[in-house]
């Protein structure tokens, strides 16, 4: 027997009915037309057991099968060349009932509901009422006047009815074979209200019955719709089949799901085979294809089932019809297709034939059902309308829905093509015309082009071969389309040359791909391509990984990218690195950056800019990335600081747009850039640029008045939440000199708790200063700096003057100055500042003026001057020390480099003196001078000044315990620049303790860094300690004690090694009066190392 005899014997086995013979001769129609199908046989004989099959069913389930055999029985006997048919009293299915051992008369029974409207027959005198009006929507009435059988009249209308056009009255019915077939012969007709059914489908055969309680028994889906028509408007729902087939639980009432697809393919049937269809409007062609849609909703997920088939045949057909299908409706239709069939369970190889055939039958249903979509527009702007919704299975897990997708893609794509292929070729023979435009090239089309790219290294070889075809047939394509006015034979070779290298080389081949991308899309379509491409840089397969990043490098690398993609690549990529699985995989995305950095570099930084807030941190690994070569490095750092240089005037900014002021990005990214390590020589290489940035910015967020309050912030408080716009950029001023080399610079403003000068408008100036001046004493990038601060001066914006002028005035003490700028073009600048606008720079340049750099005689009347002054400091009934200390500083900082001579040394042997004095702002200003008087001195009395540092250092690590803060402070900072001159080891880790070291285990460390520093000093610094047991200052007591105990216990044989003899007595004149002192702790420490004192005199005796 035929396979689909075969499967509706099944089917009706199961409890379901089996589609009828219209359904099958309209099947072979739209096969026929479409995609030349096979026709199937039907004159196979029945065998014993189908026999058997048959007899066991009810008569609703009998009647389909019967049916369906006696069409068989009168094809066989059509060709058998029997004429014309038997009567119906000796009709094939007759006989075939008597060989069945059937009831006859149990066929003919009708369980039709009596009284039913629009069920009982009219008899021939009878009037067929005529059609609700409205039901006809022509788009112009038809030639000639009203003939019988008109079909061009069916529509569904609003209502919910089928209806046609023509006179009002009977219509003669034309004798018309079954399935519409003339010579077949006339039929008898059902007695089911026959006269009921619209013309069209009157004309084209009986309607089957089908079973359904809600009609009242067994009736068409015709009967169901005129009974639906006499139904009150508001009371019926807007379509009654969709509600029955929807309403039904999956898998149950077969019946009705067949008389439903029975009569939708006749009407569709019908509509196709009059030829003046395209004339009319059928208004209510959604509503039934959303009914087909329900029962390809319900199929079972079975490769074999006859109803998808016939439910994508009859959307075919009915899309084809006026109005076209509105997109959101297709696109419910594609869905809808496309998921019943690409999720059909992998192909059996033990199936049946039969369930075989009807599978790639219903393969080529949603092949033609693709192409009749393509008929509206063949172009591609449909195409890729089309291939989007076959996304969901082109990523599929299930390697089978990728299989099946990519075929139907590749066969959509061929038709294509080869259809604009023949229309090129058309036109070059001369038979077509040249519109003469370009078709529109969607940037979509770039994106399947990615979506089949990945799938080249599927596990499936036929996925992979298809997909590579697929990408092929994309780009001719684009070829055929963007031909234009371009000549045809010029198409055709292009068209040769988009096909995609065959190589068995895997890189040859991905190169080939790439260059054909870049040659045949446009921009548009390959930045949608390389987008496609990112995410699977994400892919759980290794394999779609590697493909993703070899494909985007040799993008990124070979042609590369244009300026307008790199906004969009960047920030796809951006999203999918934090979700890249493999290192490699990451690596080779790093390198794609930088490649792409070093051909558009500015619109790769702002691109990164724009990304998230620096202080988020997500964009580092984009940084890092561009820094892999030092030459991009510095485009990035120049880039960054021009776009820091973008200030807009307060009037021009918002409040609330303040923070993200291209200007403070820059800032932020700076700062961060600062503590990465890549950067770190390309920040050294831009020292001077970056520190003037900075300052500036500094001083024009005091123009925005930005400033927060400072008592805000703790400095050694970690703290998740970002930093102000204001405290970022005084953090990155103190980054830039703490990350470099000149951390002394950052030490020596820390310690003077210099960085709180910056923070106050009243104060910048001299904060300012401090740098600068800081700077020059430690050799600190001084001639860069100057050279861009004379660069500055030149400026139209004030707040630059402002800063350059503060720093070029302290630079007029460095050596350097001269090799920068003659003498000459430095008086021409500073006089130039004196006719400036703004108070201070005028104040500033005379005082630049003044210096001894410019007039090099001032030196000798300044030495004069401070020999003088010396001779009053050093008398003992001096009254105003302070103002005198302060005078000599002056004088100190004006002689520069040229320093003092010889009397610097007796300022700083008398200042040594000062350091125990009762007042605690004269011990404070003795301290901070005797920093300075160090630090000034020529190289000619460098060894002095060491041996007073020396004798320095134990004073002023006890007075880090002075109740005065002021003396603490400046304690601190000149103990660090004796250090510094001392050339101590550990003078980093020093300054961090002494700037942010708290408890016995920071002056412990500082103990260690001392002690360590100076190997075979140990009696010396017990002598000097010695001192401050007889301290009038308690903690400064304390201090020495300890200071005295940690040497005796941690470093006992070295005194007794490096003590003289002559040194007990000095130290017992100290220890011994502690045994009477009235303090218990002085008392105790004496108990604790008495016994140290008597062992270490026996040692050294």
């Amino acid at each position: 027997m035929s396979a689909p005899l075969s499967e509706l014997l099944r089917l009706n086995s199961s409890g379901g009915t089996a589609l009828q013979e219209e359904m099958q001769e309209l099947e072979r129609d739209l096969l026929d037309v479409g995609l030349q199908a096979e026709p199937r046989s039907c004159c196979a004989a029945l065998s014993e057991e189908q026999a058997k099959q048959i007899r066991l069913m009810t008569a609703s389930e009998q009647s389909p099968v019967l049916e369906a055999i006696c069409h068989c029985l009168d094809e066989h006997s059509k060709l058998a060349g029997g004429g014309q048919l038997l009567t119906s009293e000796d009709s094939p299915i007759q006989n075939l009932m008597k060989f069945l051992y059937l009831d006859p008369q149990r066929a003919k029974e009708k369980p039709v509901r009596p009284g039913a409207p629009g069920v009982r027959g009219h008899g021939p005198g009878e009037e067929v009422p005529d059609p609700p009006p409205g039901l006809v929507s022509p788009v112009r009435p038809p030639a000639g006047g009203h003939r019988a059988g008109h079909g061009l009249g069916v529509h569904l209308a609003p209502g919910g009815g089928v209806g046609h056009a023509g006179a009002p009255g009977p219509h003669p019915l034309p004798e018309v074979g079954p399935a519409g077939r003339p010579g077949v012969g006339p039929r008898p007709a059902l007695e089911m209200g026959q006269q009921h059914l619209p013309a069209v489908l009157r004309a084209n055969g009986h309607a089957r019955q089908g079973e359904d309680p809600a009609l009242g028994g067994q009736h068409s889906l015709a009967h169901g719709v005129l009974l639906l028509q006499q139904q009150p408007r508001s009371a019926r729902p807007p379509f009654l089949t969709l509600r029955l087939l929807c309403s039904r639980p999956r898998g149950q009432d077969e019946t009705l799901k067949g008389s439903f697809l029975s009569a939708a393919m006749m009407l569709a049937r019908s509509l196709r085979q009059e030829p003046g269809t395209q004339n009319y409007r059928f208004s209510q062609i959604p509503e039934l294809v959303q009914c087909l849609l329900c029962v390809l909703q319900q199929e079972p997920n079975f490769p074999g089932s006859v109803f998808r088939q016939k439910a994508i045949l009859v959307i075919a057909e009915l899309s084809k019809l006026r109005p076209h299908l509105k997109p959101l409706v297709k696109a419910r239709v594609l869905h809808v297709c496309f998921r019943s069939v690409f999720e059909l369970p992998p192909a059996d190889p033990q199936a049946a034939p039969e369930v075989t055939t009807l599978y790639k039958e219903t393969l080529c249903a949603l092949h033609l059902l693709l192409r009749t979509f393509l008929s509206e527009d063949m172009g591609v702007n449909e195409v890729c309308f089309l291939l989007q919704h076959t996304e969901p299975w082109l990523r599929s897990d299930r390697s089978h829905e990728r299989q099946r997708v990519v075929q139907c893609i590749f066969r959509l794509l061929q038709y294509v093509v080869d259809s604009l292929k023949f229309a090129v070729s058309a036109l070059h023979s001369g038979l077509g015309e040249d519109s003469g435009q370009e078709g529109a090239m969607p940037s979509a089309l770039g994106h399947h082009v990615g979506l089949l790219t990945l799938l080249w290294c599927d596990k499936e070889e036929t996925t992979r071969k298809y997909s590579q075809q697929c990408v092929t047939l994309l780009l001719q394509l684009t070829v055929l389309q963007r031909a234009g006015r371009m000549a045809v034979s010029m198409r055709l070779s292009k068209l040769k040359q988009s096909e995609i290298r065959a190589s068995r080389d895997w890189e040859v081949k991905l190169y080939s791909a790439v260059k054909a991308f870049e040659r045949d899309l446009t921009v548009a379509q390959h930045t949608q391509l390389v987008l496609t491409l990112l995410p699977g840089l994400c892919s759980h397969s290794r394999l779609s990984c590697d493909l993703a990043s070899k494909l985007l490098l040799l993008m990124f690398e070979g042609p590369g990218l244009k300026p307008e993609q790199v906004a969009e690549v960047l920030q796809s990529l951006f999203q999918q690195l934090p979700h890249i699985p493999l290192p490699h995989v990451q690596q080779d995305a790093m390198r794609a950056v930088t490649v792409l950095g070093t051909q558009h570099p500015q619109e790769t930084v702002e691109v990164v800019l724009s990304l998230c807030h620096p202080s988020e941190r997500r964009t580092l690994p984009l940084w890092k990335a561009l820094a892999t070569n030092h030459q991009l490095a510095c485009k990035v750092i120049t880039l960054l600081y021009m776009k820091l240089k973008l200030r807009p005037p307060r009037g021009l900014t918002r409040p609330s747009s303040q923070t993200q002021l291209i200007s403070l990005l820059a800032l932020g990214t700076i700062y961060e850039l600062l503590y990465t390590q890549e950067y770190r020589q390309t920040i050294h290489w831009a020292f001077a640029g970056i520190l003037l940035g900075l300052l500036t910015q500094l001083h024009y967020l005091f123009e925005l008045g930005v400033v927060e309050d400072v008592a805000d912030y703790q400095e050694d408080i970690l703290d998740s939440k970002p930093l102000s716009p204001f405290r970022t950029c005084l953090e990155a001023v103190k980054g830039l000199f703490w990350t470099t080399s000149y951390w002394e610079v950052f030490a020596y403003i820390q310690l003077l708790q210099g960085w709180a000068l910056l923070e106050r408008p009243d104060t910048y100036g001299e904060g300012v200063s401090l740098l600068a001046r800081a700077m020059v004493q430690y050799d600190c990038e001084v001639k860069a700096v100057l050279g861009q601060a004379v660069i500055s001066l030149k400026s139209m914006e004030e707040r630059d003057n402002v800063v350059a002028i503060l720093l070029l005035t302290e630079f007029l003490n460095s050596a350097e100055v001269f090799q920068q700028a003659s003498r000459k073009k430095m008086d021409t600048l500073l006089n130039l500042g004196l006719g400036h606008c703004n108070q201070l720079v005028r104040a500033m340049s005379l005082k630049g003026l003044s210096s001894t750099t410019m007039h090099p005689k001032k030196v000798f009347l300044l030495r004069n001057r401070l020999a003088g002054l010396l001779d009053s400091f050093l008398r003992p009934d001096t009254k105003d020390l302070l103002g005198l200390m302060g005078i000599l500083g002056d004088i100190l900082h004006r002689l520069g480099l040229q320093g003092a001579g010889s009397a610097s040394i007796k300022l700083a042997q008398h200042l040594l003196s000062l350091f125990e004095d009762e007042r605690e702002e004269v011990r404070s200003g003795a301290i901070f001078l005797f920093g300075d008087v160090i630090d000034s001195g020529s190289r000619k009395f460098r060894q002095a000044f060491k041996t007073l540092a020396f004798q320095a250092v134990v004073p002023l690590l006890l007075h880090m315990a002075d109740p005065c803060p002021t003396v603490v402070t400046k304690s601190k900072s000149t103990l660090l620049r004796c250090a510094l001159l001392l050339k101590w080891e550990f003078r980093k880790e020093l300054f961090g303790k002494l700037a942010w070291g708290r408890g016995p285990g920071a002056e412990n460390d500082i103990f260690v860094y001392m002690v360590e520093s100076n190997f075979g000093k140990y009696p010396q610094f017990l002598l000097q300690a010695l001192v401050y047991l007889k301290s009038p200052h308690r903690p400064l007591k304390l201090a020495a004690m300890k200071f005295i105990g940690a040497l005796l216990q941690d470093y006992f044989p070295e005194l007794c090694f490096y003590l003289r003899k002559g040194d007990l007595p000095v130290i017992k004149r100290y220890l011994e009066p502690l045994e009477q002192d009235p303090d218990a702790a002085c008392r105790r420490f004496y108990r604790n190392f008495v016994e140290d004192i008597t062992e270490l005199s026996r040692s050294v005796t």
